[in-house]
């Protein structure tokens, strides 16, 4: 009797035990509440990721946009002409950091085998405007071309915070962008060196060699 009192609650017990080894209730429960917080981060990563590349696309295409409204110019540019591209460069990128504008028009003089600024401007920040000096520095990124040939210089600079901090560092998104002039031989600014007929071939800007406006 006193057996049977003892073994059967231990029976009893056993039963549940098993029968709880075997139940799948909360399964569900238990495994969302291990692996969601890794789901979210991997579609926060997602997220993160796909905006950068959307936002480097958006800069590309606003680039090329700019450069190809500029080539299609016949007439003398001005400094208000310049201030509109920059605007509707703001407009077409709609990033939230400051953007940076620099347009400029590069000859190649055969003659001296190098590369001469005919002009540059610069709407934003954190580009200074090319010289005769400085565009040495690029020339294996510039384009060959025949003699006295120019190329419109169009770059564009935005820097980028992540909207999530998942391994993305900031981005600074700078795109390089040159289109021949479509319309016309060049693309004169107003007060620059080539807007009545000659232009500087000294690298340090102190002397002026006159051109042919019929050659």
């Amino acid at each position: 009797m006193l057996s049977s009192l003892i073994t059967r609650p231990i029976t009893h017990l056993l039963t549940r035990l098993r029968a709880f080894q075997r139940s799948t209730e909360g399964t569900v429960t238990v495994e969302f509440a291990i692996y969601s917080p890794l789901l979210l981060w991997l579609f926060v990563a997602i997220y993160t990721w796909f905006d950068a590349f959307r936002q480097e696309t958006v800069n590309l295409k606003a680039t090329y946009t700019i450069s190809d409204l500029i080539s299609r110019e016949t007439a003398t540019l001005n400094e208000t002409y310049i201030d509109s591209m920059y605007e509707m460069t703001k407009l077409l990128i709609r990033g939230d950091s400051q953007i940076t504008l620099r347009v400029s028009v590069v000859r190649w003089d055969a003659d001296n085998n190098r590369y001469y600024i005919d002009w540059s401007r610069v709407r934003g920040p954190s580009l200074p405007e090319w010289t005769n000096a400085s565009i040495v520095g690029i020339t294996d990124d510039l384009p060959t071309m025949p003699d006295e040939e120019r190329v419109i210089l169009v770059e564009t600079r935005n820097e980028m915070t992540p909207a999530f901090r998942v391994g993305l560092p900031d981005l600074d998104i700078n795109n390089f962008v040159f289109t021949r002039p479509r319309f016309a031989p060049l693309v004169p600014f107003e007060g620059g060196v080539n807007s009545d007929g000659y232009h500087d071939d000294n690298p340090n800007g102190d002397e002026t060699e006159t051109l042919d406006p019929g050659a």
